[in-house]
């Protein structure tokens, strides 16, 4: 037998490993089963926090046969439902509150220096989207979904500072009589 592996193409080339823009964190793994005739089919389930740190998170669950195909559509679930968020001095521009569920989560601004005062779900959420200085308090159910999912609301409630109304002036318009 001749040896052709000269003329045979190099098919374990290196594929040039491109730098990824995007955060990706993986908050929580979850085995989930059904139940068939045979006995419990296991699947995973994949909780993931994507951001630039520029303002931009998204949150992605998916499931998947195992941890990394679950982790793999998380991740594109969570990239195709970016949110932006209004950002103030590397904080808040005000206090929100978002109810997901049984999760309640308030998250306040705090003075630049303070770093990030909040735990599990909400930390990577506010890390990942690039605020550093805040105060959170996640009230209610501790169901990590329903928390991220929480923690994006209230960050899109907030109004960018541009919008602000001054207050203690006269913000009513006058009408003109004819």
């Amino acid at each position: 037998m001749a040896d052709n592996r000269q003329t045979r193409p190099n098919y374990r080339r290196e594929q040039p490993v491109e730098e990824k823009q995007f955060d990706e964190r993986v908050v929580h793994i979850n085995r989930v089963a059904r139940v068939v005739k045979g006995g419990r089919r296991f699947r995973f389930q994949a909780l993931v926090v994507v951001g630039d740190h520029g303002g931009k998170v998204g949150i992605g669950v998916s499931k998947g046969a195992d941890v990394t195909a679950a982790v793999n559509k998380a991740v594109e679930v969570a990239k195709k439902h970016f949110i932006t968020v209004s950002r103030y001095k590397g904080s808040l521009p005000h206090d929100a509150t978002a109810k997901i569920g049984g999760a309640k989560v308030l998250i306040m601004p705090a003075a630049p220096g303070t770093g990030l005062i909040a735990g599990g779900v909400v930390r990577t959420v506010l890390e990942v989207a690039g605020i550093e200085n805040a105060l959170s308090k996640s009230l209610g159910s501790a169901n990590k979904i329903n928390v991220a999912y929480a923690t994006v609301a209230a960050l899109q409630s907030l109004r960018p500072s541009k919008l602000w109304t001054r207050s203690g002036g006269s913000n009513k318009a006058v009408k003109k009589k004819p």
